[in-house]
């Protein structure tokens, strides 16, 4: 990854940001609240690691879309490291760190819960090439607009879209888009087409029955590819139908091994296609 480097007028403007705190609140609340919180926070250890990722928070979440087409991996990439197999943001650190954790609630509500790297945006294209993804629950369409810049056609739904609906996963915040992508009401759906492919990432748990829901409208237009990202059965993701639908029915055809996740947080990705 090439070196993050600010010009000396962006630089400039940065330090005019920090320099007018007033504006710094009104204009960017959730940047001026993890500044104020960051230095109270235990780090990883590494200060310089740190003050860097600090930079580059600040950076790309006051900065318009020109600066960078997929800015949540720019802000993480350097922080990921490999631990027990799975490639992770941890800061070189197996633990994270609460600095780290705070971040990560911030950029998972401006962006998405999981993390769209270039690889796994390449493994996703290559397995749903030919063919309509069909995102529910798509929250601000970070993904959709990810795998629409890798040549795919896309589409997104969700409950409730957060340029039309509160959505208490994805707040209206100032000086953050609503929407990166399209995203359309559930209800608007139409049937899907046998060669779609489904893709649920991050759908809810707890018992909420949209993955399973989701699985079985799928299955009935004879839908036989999916994209599943989010956790195990029993995490924080779908619902126990869902896991069991994909037993029964289901088989797993890959599993990206470069998929990155934050080190607290046990989700995957995968392709399923159907029996």
């Amino acid at each position: 990854m090439a070196e993050f480097v600010l010009t000396s007028e962006r630089r400039t403007e940065l330090a005019a940001l920090l320099a007018d705190e007033q504006r710094l609140n009104s204009e960017y609340p959730k940047v001026a609240e993890y500044l104020d919180a960051a230095p109270i926070l235990p780090g990883t250890g590494d200060e310089r690691a740190d003050a860097a990722f600090d930079l580059r928070l600040l950076h790309y979440l006051t900065g318009d879309r020109s600066i960078s087409t997929n800015p949540y991996w720019d802000i993480v990439a350097p922080s990921v490291s490999e631990h027990d197999g799975r490639r992770v943001v941890n800061g070189g650190r197996a633990t994270g760190s609460a600095r780290l954790g705070f971040a990560q609630t911030i950029l998972q509500s401006a962006y998405a819960y999981a993390i769209p790297s270039p690889e796994t945006i390449d493994w996703m294209a290559r397995f749903c090439a030919g063919r309509t993804v069909v995102e529910l629950g798509a929250g601000r369409g970070y993904w959709a607009s990810r795998l629409r810049d890798a040549g795919l056609t896309v589409e997104a739904y969700d409950s409730h879209p957060p340029d039309r609906a509160e959505n208490v996963s994805f707040t209206k915040t100032a000086g953050q888009p609503d929407v990166w992508f399209p995203v359309a009401p559930s209800s608007n759906a139409p049937a899907h087409s046998p060669d779609d492919v489904l893709f649920l990432c991050w759908p809810p748990g707890w018992d909420n029955p949209m993955a399973s829901d989701a699985l079985a409208a799928f299955e009935s237009t004879g839908g036989s590819h999916l994209v599943y990202i989010g956790e195990p059965q029993g995490g924080r993701t779908a619902d126990t139908p869902f896991f069991d639908a994909l037993t029964s029915g289901w088989t797993l055809n890959s599993e990206d091994p470069h998929y990155v996740s934050w080190w607290n947080l046990t989700d995957t990705a995968q392709t399923w296609v159907r029996r």
